[in-house]
């Protein structure tokens, strides 16, 4: 059996329990890079057709899931077809949304291979993606991580400015220490402890121990 039988047949049977499912099943073909087929249920939440999405192309990436989750889950979407094994999938956050127009939905999303050509190259990924409530108290978890992941790619570059002592100096702040306490601490004298306090904040351009209290959590050192 050719791809294109493979592929319709497969497609067939999607679309017979497409209906019935909780999730959008979307499937995209990786030569193209465009949408095969999408189930009814997520056609009706873009507010477009399939005829719509399959003209779309790789557009269809950037018109609808935002950019800064894409940077973090294409990749091991890249790395799964890299890989090629068998069973593999690769699951995500991702929000969605139908014009600029509309809020952000977030997803829980599950990408697997769905088609593989004679030379068993895939050529075809089926993804599931799962609305998530979003009075649902994951909701708010995910965002606040979301934030999280943004603050550190915006400040990676300062923070890489520190040194490995002026980060122990973060660190301690961060824990609610004082300066003498840091200075014992760290068996340094209590105005090398304010030397170094004095660049971090330069350094990040923070002005409060919230400020500080951000960067300790956002690159791991509380």
């Amino acid at each position: 059996m050719s791809s294109h039988e493979q592929l319709s047949r497969k497609l067939e049977a999607i679309r017979r329990i497409g209906d019935d499912l909780p999730a959008v099943v979307i499937i995209h073909n990786m030569h193209t890079q465009s949408v095969e087929y999408m189930s009814p249920a997520g056609i009706a939440r873009l507010n477009t057709t399939l005829e719509e999405l399959q003209a779309m192309g790789p557009e269809y990436f950037s018109r609808f899931f935002n950019p800064q989750e894409s940077a973090e889950y294409v990749p091991k979407i890249m790395a799964l077809l890299q890989n090629n094994r068998e069973n593999d999938f690769v699951s995500f956050f991702q929000q969605v949304r139908a014009s600029p127009d509309h809020d952000w939905n977030w997803y829980l999303s599950a990408t697997t291979i769905y088609l593989r050509d004679e030379q068993g190259a895939p050529t075809h990924v089926i993804t599931f993606a799962l609305p998530i409530d979003p009075h649902h108290h994951i909701t708010t978890k995910v965002n606040r991580l979301l934030e999280e992941n943004n603050f550190l790619h915006r400040h990676k570059h300062v923070f890489a400015g520190l040194t490995g002592r002026e980060k122990e100096i973060l660190r301690l702040i961060a824990l609610g220490h004082n300066s003498s306490e840091m200075a014992a601490i760290l068996n340094i004298s209590g105005k090398t402890v304010s030397t170094h306090r004095r660049n971090i904040k330069h350094k990040l351009n923070v002005q409060s121990n919230y400020d500080i209290t951000r960067f300790a959590m956002a690159f791991d050192l509380i």
